[in-house]
């Protein structure tokens, strides 16, 4: 095979997958809004505490990150802040199938996303360090973009096929250091509540460093903060762990059918615990 013809079949394992089914009921309103006054609680108490602790978490952060290149101090930061984010926030997390977590040191952890919140409950609640993939235009951003380069952050470059397969395979390097990655293979908040399709990345990552692929369900978190609303609605949520998903012997042509196992186990997952 020529390399050329290689990369066009790498880039066909990174497009979307056509399947798209919802993780709520046709016509179901999950993003029903907090009474009134629990609304203006948030306007007026929640939301700025919100903000200030993350620019006060982020000061300390960058501070460390002047001395601290192995991400380990400004991991504990954002950890901290997390969990200050859930007290303020009044949303108790649980975890099921925690022990899973356990079961292999170095994985691609892939959830659903549905809110602002999600990025804080996984920091908060999972139990290792572990690294992110961001948007590449992010790093030029002045405090985020240091915070980003000094915490070991992985870019996300998608100008062009080539320079996202470049991206990922830093991902690859860092999953080969030992490091997890926590990534949202969706791309972005469900809009509406429903699970969207899911790019390959993921799994062409996992596959590559011959690491499981491990479904993280998120529960109650749209209705905690929907997309494109500003209050807070506290409610205990859930972290469901799935199972493994294993790689060994895989290759890159496989990335869609890993990703459709993926899409497959968080979907059932989310409808068998999502909030009546």
């Amino acid at each position: 095979m020529t390399q050329e013809a290689a990369q066009d079949q790498q880039d066909q394992q990174l497009t979307p997958l056509p399947k798209e089914t919802t993780a709520t009921a046709p016509g179901e309103n999950p993003s029903r809004k907090p009474p009134f006054a629990l609304r203006w609680l948030s306007y007026l108490l929640l939301v700025p505490l919100v903000g200030l602790a993350t620019a006060g978490f982020g000061c300390i952060s960058l501070l460390c990150g002047l001395w601290d290149r192995s991400g380990r101090q400004q991991h504990a930061i954002a950890h901290l802040w997390a969990r200050t984010l859930l007290i303020i926030s009044f949303s108790p997390v649980r975890i099921i199938g925690r022990e899973k977590l356990h079961e292999h040191e170095t994985a691609v952890y892939a959830s659903n996303h549905l809110s602002y919140m999600d990025t804080p409950v996984l920091f908060a609640k999972l139990p290792f360090q572990f690294r992110i993939l961001a948007k590449q235009s992010l790093w030029k951003v002045p405090f985020i973009g240091w915070y980003l380069q000094r915490s070991g952050q992985v870019p996300v470059d998608t100008k062009s096929s080539r320079s996202l397969i470049a991206s990922l395979n830093r991902g690859v390097t860092t999953l080969k250091s030992g490091l997890p990655l926590v990534l949202f293979p969706e791309g972005g908040r469900a809009a509406t509540g429903h699970l969207q399709a899911m790019m390959s990345g993921c799994a062409y990552m996992a596959i590559k460093a011959q690491v499981p692929l491990i479904p993280l369900t998120l529960i109650g978190t749209y209705e905690l903060l929907p997309i494109h609303v500003y209050a807070l609605n506290p409610r205990p949520l859930l972290i469901v762990v799935g199972d493994p998903i294993a790689t060994t012997g895989l290759n890159p042509r496989d990335a869609d059918v890993l990703t459709q196992k993926l899409y497959d186990s968080i979907s059932a997952t989310y409808n068998q615990y999502r909030p009546s």
